[in-house]
């Protein structure tokens, strides 16, 4: 075998290795500040980059508009007495005689404990007929069942009472600590104070959102704003409906942070350094602070404003730039608003790059010096 000298060995060896770092790409979490750029308008792509500053901030900053109309807002609270269709009333009937027309002989008083308010709103009461009860109060179908009997029976006597019934009732659902249905009633007459007598809400505070639904219409409110605004303590009707769930909206965080997954709200406003916060911040050792991404699908409105035109039309791709480095960059990542579905990326600091590089070079000279190593022993034995 001819003899190969060790030199041309390792040459052959590191210029193979460089070869293939070469012409493979290392390992990495995702595209370069280089690349992203790359996909500006002004270039090849079709996204706008812009970077952060105080009027980009200003127009972002929008945030989901939760709370009750007018319509909600101004309905008067029920009256706690107002009987309405589906209650029950208890009604007591007293006779001024020996042999009345309701009680027997060997009583004074008779009870129907349970009457029923049909659909229409009427009850039936024998001898006095069918009479009007929802939209009247306890006392003024009393009168009605009194005079009703007074052309029939002496001086009688007549007592209502207003039952819990169907009629006046809101059920609730969700994160409650007791779900169900619940009457009407007068310490319950309101949104707060039902919540209450459900037992509260069973999330945190400040992700919770409470809807409201009244027949076909739906509307929704944060259940810190039912507190701080006394006037979102809507009064309820019956056949209302209250849904307590967490905030869904989420952001996704990806490069080089501390975690990469798909992250929920934690609060109504979340600014781009609560952001990185949440997922455990920028990684030391690989992240670039002047390479901070946010990619979103920006509504047309909000980009013509961003950009200064007002051609746009329909959604359109943003990517802005935080350069946590600049003088202000910490101030501008904490007004820049995430909103509902932006991916947050972080690139890879050059530096990280390099040292993936030096790691597979030296991987790749220990590889060669092995190669040598082999060879010269190969040649020793006469191999």
């Amino acid at each position: 075998m001819k003899h190969v000298p060790k030199r041309w060995v390792k040459t052959v060896a590191l210029l193979a290795a460089v070869s293939i770092l070469a012409s493979c790409a290392l390992p990495r979490s995702g595209p370069n500040k280089r690349e992203i750029f790359a996909g500006s308008v002004m270039r090849e792509g079709d996204a706008f980059v812009i970077s952060v500053n105080d009027r980009v901030t200003r127009a972002t900053a929008v945030v989901p508009a939760l709370g009750f109309t007018e319509q909600f807002r101004n309905a008067s609270v029920l009256g706690s007495d107002t009987i309405r269709p589906g209650d029950t009333l208890g009604l007591t009937i007293w006779e001024n005689v020996d042999d009345g027309l309701l009680v027997a002989e060997t009583a004074n008083a008779t009870a129907l404990e349970e009457v029923q308010v049909d659909g229409s709103g009427f009850i039936f009461v024998p001898y006095a007929g069918r009479i009007r009860a929802a939209g009247n109060s306890p006392e003024a179908v009393r009168r009605i069942i009194t005079s009703k009997l007074a052309d029939q029976t002496p001086d009688p006597q007549v007592e209502v009472r207003r039952l819990a019934g169907d009629g006046s009732t809101v059920s609730l659902v969700g994160a409650v600590g007791g779900q169900g249905v619940y009457a009407i009633e007068r310490p319950t007459r309101t949104l707060a104070a039902m919540l209450a007598r459900a037992g509260g809400i069973t999330i945190q505070p400040e992700i919770a959102q409470i809807s409201v639904i009244r027949g076909q219409q739906t509307e929704r409110i944060w259940f810190q704003d039912l507190y701080d605004n006394p006037g979102f303590d809507i009064a309820l009707r019956g056949g209302d409906k209250i849904l307590v769930e967490e905030d869904t909206r989420s952001f996704t965080a990806l490069g080089a942070t501390g975690a990469q997954a798909r992250v929920p709200f934690e609060s109504q406003t979340l600014s781009a350094v609560e952001a990185i916060a949440q997922v455990g911040g920028l990684v030391p050792t690989a992240a670039d602070p002047t390479g901070v991404f946010i990619f979103r699908n920006e509504p047309a409105e909000i980009a013509n404003q961003v950009l200064g035109r007002s051609d746009l039309v329909g959604a359109q791709r943003m990517v802005y730039v935080l350069d946590l480095t600049q003088p202000n960059g910490m101030f501008m990542a904490r007004d820049f608003v995430i909103r509902d579905q932006d991916t947050l990326y972080v690139t890879e600091a050059p530096y990280a790059q390099w040292s993936k590089t030096i790691s597979a070079l030296t991987g790749s000279l220990s590889a060669v010096s092995t190669l040598a190593t082999t060879s010269t022993a190969l040649q020793g034995s006469g191999g």
